[in-house]
């Protein structure tokens, strides 16, 4: 009967060790998950301003030579187009709550509720295995 409980404890501490090392091998692939999925989104985002500022600054090149033929005036163009960039620039700065801060946050919201989301599933789902487990254990005490 000790041999019973003894080799009992023995298993127990092994089920217990590996559980404890996968769930720290789970936990370091949803940090990695988590890390990718951030960088992912910074560096697109990255890349969509620095494509919407050479566009920006080559249309500004353009309006500068495009009202400089018309007035045969360069400095006039590009004043106007210099001034239609600040004029856009105030209208930003006076409407960057609803134009920037919220659809990032409603992204950045978005993103984390649904990681979220996916680890309650997995966590879920690796309960019902471990109840599936215990419950095989059990039966397999009663024989």
């Amino acid at each position: 009967m000790e041999d019973n409980f003894s080799n009992y404890f023995n298993q127990t501490g092994k089920v217990a060790k590996e559980y404890l090392e996968t769930r720290l091998d789970l936990i370091k692939l949803q940090a990695a998950g988590k890390l990718s999925k951030a960088l992912g989104l910074f560096f697109s985002l990255i890349l969509a301003f620095l494509l919407f500022f050479f566009v920006v600054v080559f249309l500004g090149m353009v309006l500068g030579f495009w009202i400089g033929e018309m007035t045969n005036s360069y400095t006039i163009g590009f004043s106007c187009s210099a001034g239609l960039f600040i004029f856009l620039l105030l209208i930003i700065l006076w409407f960057r709550e609803p134009l920037i801060q919220r659809p990032l946050s409603n992204m950045l919201i978005k993103e984390l509720v649904s990681e979220m989301e996916v680890e309650a599933k997995e966590e879920a789902e690796l309960e019902k295995e471990l109840d599936r487990m215990e419950e095989e254990d059990e039966y397999h005490e009663q024989l």
